[in-house]
């Protein structure tokens, strides 16, 4: 959705927190590309719409986490803060409420970026 997408680029700026890097953003619009995407490598964090329709996000970040060998986080963004459970069962590594709140969406991202660049991957 073309508002949630703005919604985290507006949130994330050029780069969510001063100590780490710029960020280039990657969009896709199906589970299929998303897979492309990282069978390709390159990407540091996926921020999957967990209410996207057909395929919501979090059924996304399960099949990437079950596929991708060396997948890297994910942050899941959910419609109500009860559907933290979901993102849970999903394996997302961090999850935050529609409508984006910019500050818990840079902070959450950024923690991201901080634990992909300690891991070296």
């Amino acid at each position: 959705d073309s508002n949630t997408r703005g919604q985290v680029r507006l949130a994330t700026g050029r780069r969510p927190a001063p100590d780490v890097p710029q960020v280039e953003f990657v969009e896709c619009a199906t589970p299929a590309a998303v897979l492309t995407e990282l069978d390709k490598g390159g990407i540091d964090v996926c921020v999957l719409d967990g209410e996207a329709v057909p395929m919501g996000g979090m059924g996304v970040c399960r099949q990437i986490k079950d596929e991708i060998f060396n997948c890297p986080p994910v942050l899941v963004l959910i419609g109500r803060p009860q559907d933290a459970w979901l993102a849970t069962w999903s394996r997302a590594d961090a999850a935050v409420t529609l409508p984006v709140d910019p500050v818990e969406f840079a902070s959450a991202l950024a923690s991201l970026l901080r634990r992909k660049a300690l891991l070296g991957a």
